[in-house]
């Protein structure tokens, strides 16, 4: 994209700052000496996955907000559920965290508040404010009735404090099976706001935590650790996304019903960020993984935040995108392409040129010199590592009379439009020579496996000295220097913008030719020395990643095609 692009974004993210309305919350705050001026934010993932795109959004809004009222910002594991939760997770979280570009202040554990958590209950419970439930799980979400429809109160739900008391306790150790029990909040079971109808607040499960191992057999549910761990922690601004506004209130509840030594935090909603031809329900994810369809949480189709780096894209791009798209309070999908907007705008900065040829055609210059032993002569020339940046220098790329091109920049027969070689026509091979096919090689069944071409010595450095035109640049890389190489090229996972919309299953919309694997390639030398991880641009083919692993496998981390700027054209 041209500088007038970057224009436009710029403009477009100030816009975008400017309608944050946490911050601007977060300012009347300071201004008015609310928490004496302090701003304090968490970001709480459930260690159960990996960090996807959408929580990049939530972790650039959390940081962000600290950052820019001078703050800080902890991460605080939401731990609360042993079945799922694993320390592999947690460790890969907080690298995802780092790789984005964020440093906690602080790393938290809803387990370190588990024995508070407790003891806070035990006052409502002697408050007259939470009560055992022996009714199974089914059951009492079928008492809680819906939207215009009545709740039905428990049968327990007038027990004794004191008999209350006693049966939570006896849930503390142990002494009833798993799902037989819960304790429940004694709100309102007619509320509108069915998050008050007498949520659950703990429950029996024997699962072994991470963590605390056996300590614990009933675990916290996520309401009820999570407004009291802000609370514990000193958390001036609580942010979540939308799913969570109908939880506000339930919040706040409880929080209004402890006799808290801390400032009472206040919780913003704001929108989930959603793509198109792109699903991040954890719950989907593992099902693509455990069938088969992609190879693990870093299959670069994936919108996880390590599939993303394995493919290439910057985290600086990322951080700019959720910027860009700001804090609001409507859900909406943002197109996929302007994410790869930024990608691409970022790596044109950064990125190296290199010149690969993906689906390699062998060409032969017939009238190429040889030296005093009959060897093809080798020339070099200079060439810009990244015209964007002359910072980045140059470097000598060699040629000689045999060489490699795309198989798509040739034609036998041309189409229409057609400006590339074919028989009798000539092109210019970048910043080397004009040459011009005079015939071509075929395998026994009729396939072209060389083409014979011409060139005019006269013409180095790609252009003629009589000043005639050629309509085509191609790529090329020696025969004699290359080196092989495999490249992975990327289609959408989904052929839908909304997978699963029509069916409800977004397994129905699986793309079968979301990757092809091309084993043949031909790279100049100088990609020998790129860095894993690395992203070079290869000539007029896109942008590629080095694998961190596997050497000499590079994936399309996106092409050179602005989509989204020519969506908003229209």
């Amino acid at each position: 994209m041209g500088e007038a692009g970057h224009r436009v974004k710029s403009v477009l993210v100030n816009e975008t700052s400017a309608n944050d309305f946490i911050a601007d919350a977060v300012r009347r705050d300071n201004e008015n000496g609310t928490y004496s001026g302090r701003v304090q934010t968490r970001f709480p993932p459930e260690p159960n996955g990996y960090l996807h795109i959408g929580h990049a959004k939530a972790i650039t809004a959390d940081f962000g907000i600290a950052q820019q009222f001078g703050g800080i910002c902890n991460v605080r594991f939401d731990d609360t559920n042993p079945d799922t939760e694993e320390s592999e997770y947690a460790e890969s979280i907080l690298e995802d965290i780092r790789w984005l570009g964020f440093e906690p202040a602080n790393i938290f554990h809803a387990s370190d508040y588990f024995d508070q958590l407790y003891l806070w209950a035990e006052e409502l419970i002697l408050k007259g404010l939470a009560y055992v439930d022996d009714q199974d799980v089914e059951t009492i979400s079928a008492q809680r009735g819906g939207y215009g429809k009545e709740g039905v109160e428990s049968p327990f739900r007038n027990r004794t404090v004191e008999e209350n008391l006693e049966l939570f306790r006896r849930m503390r150790d142990g002494e009833f099976p798993d799902g037989t029990r819960v304790l429940r909040a004694k709100i309102d079971m007619q509320s509108e706001n069915m998050q008050l109808r007498d949520p659950v607040m703990y429950r029996i499960r024997r699962g072994h935590h991470f963590r605390t191992g056996d300590k614990w057999c009933i675990y916290p549910t996520y309401d009820w650790a999570h407004g009291q761990s802000d609370a514990i922690e000193g958390v001036t601004h609580s942010m979540c996304t939308l799913e969570f506004v109908t939880h506000h209130a339930l919040y706040d509840w409880y929080l209004q019903h402890l006799a808290l030594p801390f400032e009472k935090p206040e919780q913003y909603e704001f929108a989930r960020l959603e793509l198109t031809y792109t699903v991040t329900s954890k719950r989907r994810l593992r099902q693509l993984i455990e069938e088969g369809h992609v190879s693990g949480w870093d299959d670069p189709r994936m919108p996880t935040l390590r599939a993303l780096r394995r493919r290439g894209y910057p985290a600086s791009a990322i951080r700019s995108f959720c910027q860009f798209i700001g804090v609001n309070k409507t859900n909406s999908r943002h197109s996929i392409e302007e994410l790869e907007s930024f990608v691409r705008t970022d790596l044109n900065r950064t990125a190296q040129r290199r010149m690969a040829v993906i689906r390699p055609l062998r060409v032969v210059i017939d009238n190429w010199p040889v030296d005093e032993n009959g060897a093809p002569v080798v020339e070099y020339f200079e060439v810009a590592n990244n015209p964007e940046n002359p910072g980045d220098g140059t470097r000598m790329v060699p040629f000689s009379g045999v060489l490699f091109i795309e198989r798509d920049d040739f034609a036998e027969v041309p189409p229409p439009k057609f400006f590339r070689l074919s028989i009798g026509r000539e092109v210019r091979l970048r910043g080397a020579y004009l040459v011009t096919a005079t015939d071509v090689v075929k395998n026994p069944e009729g396939e072209i496996i060389e083409v014979r071409c011409s060139y005019d010595p006269a013409s180095k450095g790609g252009n003629a000295p009589d000043g005639r035109k050629v309509k085509s640049t191609m790529h090329w890389v020696s025969e004699q220097f290359a080196l092989d190489a495999r490249v992975r090229l990327y289609d959408r996972l989904f052929t839908a913008e909304v997978p699963g919309e029509a069916t409800g299953n977004p397994i129905d919309d699986l793309n079968p030719n979301s990757l092809e694997e091309l084993v043949e390639c031909k790279v100049e030398p100088a990609l020998g020395d790129t860095a894993p991880g690395e992203v070079v641009q290869f000539e007029r083919l896109g942008y590629f990643a080095l694998d961190p692993a596997e050497p000499m496998l590079f994936h399309r981390t996106v092409g050179l095609r602005d989509e989204w700027a020519k969506l908003n054209k229209k």
